[in-house]
């Protein structure tokens, strides 16, 4: 059986959603982040030398990276699901979509966050990451006009993949500018393997 290694308000939840897309048995297996520094604790480091979530073990295979292990899941486990036919217009999308969630969506987003933290030292940088924040969720804004999901007309492993940094933009205040985002990610929490999804994992994204 999958065991995904979890950490609480993490990338991982994802990777849960995909497998109830999928209809596969899995395990979660859980971790705490620490209270003061937020990070995952050293028990995950024995999984992986990382010590990062998601972890997916099936069989022999210890598998980081969550666009690593959504293509991996689909590859294997989807049998034509959740990814459009090779050689198509939608594929490239699905293939675009996938890697800019953790290529360009998350760098900003993450950034912000850690000048959250930083206070009043991170100030000069605020301007920029607020810029950098606009212009990629306008972008975002812009192409989900083109069709309800990211690759098309159908739910693909690219919507997974784009979920998280979605759903932590449409928390934003500037988030007010993006309904279709905030649309996007009220489509996907009314999903029924996405509500199992957080019924297992830590809650909704």
């Amino acid at each position: 059986m999958i065991t995904v290694h979890h950490l609480e308000d993490s990338r991982s939840q994802r990777v849960l959603w995909l497998l109830e897309e999928l209809e596969i048995d899995y395990e979660v297996r859980r971790y705490k982040r620490d209270p003061v520094t937020r990070l995952g604790p050293a028990e995950l480091r024995a999984v992986h030398p990382l010590g990062k979530s998601p972890i997916v073990v099936d069989g022999d295979l210890v598998i980081a990276e969550t666009g690593a292990i959504v293509e991996y899941l689909i590859d294997r486990y989807g049998d034509g699901r959740l990814r459009p036919p090779a050689g198509t217009p939608e594929r490239m999308r699905y293939t675009y979509w996938l890697h800019y969630a953790e290529g360009s969506a998350m760098p900003p987003l993450l950034v912000a966050l850690v000048a959250a933290r930083l206070g009043e030292a991170a100030k000069p940088a605020l301007p920029y990451v607020s810029a950098q924040i606009k212009l990629h969720f306008d972008y975002v804004e812009a192409e989900l006009a083109k069709s309800p999901w990211f690759a098309g007309d159908e739910l693909t492993g690219a919507d997974v993949m784009m979920s998280f940094p979605l759903s932590r933009a449409a928390r934003l205040k500037e988030a007010a500018a993006w309904p279709r985002i905030r649309d996007f990610v009220d489509r996907i929490k009314s999903r029924p393997a996405y509500r199992r999804a957080a019924a297992r994992g830590d809650g909704e994204e």
